[in-house]
Protein backbone atom coordinates (compact mmCIF):
# COMPACT_ATOMS: atom_id res chain seq x y z
CA UNK A 1 0.00 0.00 0.00
CA UNK A 2 1.42 3.10 -1.05
CA UNK A 3 1.36 6.25 1.67
CA UNK A 4 0.45 8.90 0.97
CA UNK A 5 2.67 11.88 2.81
CA UNK A 6 1.01 14.90 4.17
CA UNK A 7 1.06 18.54 1.84
CA UNK A 8 2.31 20.54 4.73
CA UNK A 9 4.78 17.94 5.28
CA UNK A 10 6.45 18.50 1.61
CA UNK A 11 5.83 22.26 2.84
CA UNK A 12 8.00 22.22 5.45
CA UNK A 13 10.85 19.94 4.08
CA UNK A 14 10.79 22.80 0.74
CA UNK A 15 10.67 25.61 3.55
CA UNK A 16 13.79 24.21 5.40
CA UNK A 17 15.76 23.76 2.31
CA UNK A 18 15.16 27.66 1.45
CA UNK A 19 16.17 28.65 4.83
CA UNK A 20 18.93 26.72 4.39
CA UNK A 21 20.16 29.52 1.68
CA UNK A 22 17.66 32.95 3.24
CA UNK A 23 18.97 34.46 6.30
CA UNK A 24 17.29 37.85 7.72
CA UNK A 25 20.16 40.21 9.24
CA UNK A 26 19.22 43.90 10.84
CA UNK A 27 20.27 45.41 7.53
CA UNK A 28 18.11 42.93 4.88
CA UNK A 29 15.75 41.19 7.31
CA UNK A 30 13.60 38.25 6.17
CA UNK A 31 9.98 38.85 5.02
CA UNK A 32 8.20 35.88 6.12
CA UNK A 33 4.66 34.48 4.72
CA UNK A 34 2.50 31.78 6.05
CA UNK A 35 -0.84 30.83 4.66
CA UNK A 36 -3.91 28.58 6.07
CA UNK A 37 -7.13 28.30 4.72
CA UNK A 38 -9.19 31.55 5.59
CA UNK A 39 -6.09 33.95 6.04
CA UNK A 40 -2.73 35.09 5.66
CA UNK A 41 0.32 36.23 7.28
CA UNK A 42 3.17 38.08 6.81
CA UNK A 43 5.67 39.51 9.15
CA UNK A 44 9.39 40.75 8.97
CA UNK A 45 12.05 38.86 11.39
CA UNK A 46 15.84 39.73 12.07
CA UNK A 47 17.06 36.30 12.41
CA UNK A 48 20.52 37.54 14.11
CA UNK A 49 18.06 38.53 16.99
CA UNK A 50 15.34 36.37 16.82
CA UNK A 51 13.01 39.31 16.85
CA UNK A 52 10.19 40.01 14.99
CA UNK A 53 10.16 43.61 13.90
CA UNK A 54 6.74 44.15 11.69
CA UNK A 55 3.59 41.70 11.84
CA UNK A 56 0.74 41.99 9.55
CA UNK A 57 -2.35 39.74 8.58
CA UNK A 58 -5.74 39.42 7.20
CA UNK A 59 -7.31 39.18 10.79
CA UNK A 60 -5.91 43.23 10.75
CA UNK A 61 -7.69 44.67 7.61
CA UNK A 62 -10.54 46.71 8.40
CA UNK A 63 -12.38 46.26 5.57
CA UNK A 64 -12.74 42.39 4.31
CA UNK A 65 -16.48 42.46 3.75
CA UNK A 66 -16.75 41.73 -0.54
CA UNK A 67 -13.23 41.23 -0.69
CA UNK A 68 -10.98 37.98 -2.48
CA UNK A 69 -8.68 36.11 -0.98
CA UNK A 70 -6.50 37.46 -3.17
CA UNK A 71 -7.17 40.47 -3.00
CA UNK A 72 -6.95 40.59 0.81
CA UNK A 73 -3.47 38.87 0.47
CA UNK A 74 -2.29 42.19 -1.62
CA UNK A 75 -3.73 45.01 0.78
CA UNK A 76 -1.63 42.45 3.72
CA UNK A 77 1.36 43.44 1.72
CA UNK A 78 0.69 46.88 1.13
CA UNK A 79 0.02 47.02 4.88
CA UNK A 80 3.04 45.43 6.07
CA UNK A 81 5.47 47.52 3.76
CA UNK A 82 3.11 50.70 5.20
CA UNK A 83 4.65 49.37 8.97
CA UNK A 84 8.18 48.57 7.91
CA UNK A 85 8.34 52.01 6.16
CA UNK A 86 7.52 53.55 9.90
CA UNK A 87 10.32 51.33 11.12
CA UNK A 88 12.65 52.37 8.97
CA UNK A 89 12.71 49.32 6.65
CA UNK A 90 13.06 49.32 2.81
CA UNK A 91 15.05 46.27 1.81
CA UNK A 92 14.04 42.76 2.64
CA UNK A 93 14.66 39.17 2.15
CA UNK A 94 11.73 37.18 0.61
CA UNK A 95 10.79 33.97 1.97
CA UNK A 96 7.73 32.53 0.36
CA UNK A 97 7.72 29.60 3.44
CA UNK A 98 7.61 26.92 1.00
CA UNK A 99 4.77 27.91 -0.62
CA UNK A 100 4.52 28.12 -4.50
CA UNK A 101 5.05 31.67 -5.55
CA UNK A 102 1.35 31.79 -7.31
CA UNK A 103 -1.81 33.42 -5.75
CA UNK A 104 -2.29 34.94 -2.61
CA UNK A 105 1.66 34.86 -2.01
CA UNK A 106 2.43 36.80 -5.39
CA UNK A 107 -0.62 39.28 -4.57
CA UNK A 108 1.17 39.25 -1.10
CA UNK A 109 4.61 40.15 -2.52
CA UNK A 110 3.11 42.09 -5.24
CA UNK A 111 1.40 44.59 -2.61
CA UNK A 112 4.54 44.68 -0.26
CA UNK A 113 6.50 45.99 -3.97
CA UNK A 114 3.68 48.48 -4.20
CA UNK A 115 4.22 49.73 -0.58
CA UNK A 116 8.12 50.66 -0.92
CA UNK A 117 9.47 47.72 -0.35
CA UNK A 118 12.78 46.45 -2.40
CA UNK A 119 13.30 42.82 -2.67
Amino acid sequence: MIKKIPKNKIRLKKHWRIRKNINGTAEKPRLVVFRSLKNIYAQIVNDLTGNTLVAASSLNLQDRDGLTKKEEAKKVGMLLAEKAKEKGLENVVFDRGGYIYHGRVQALADGAREGGLNF
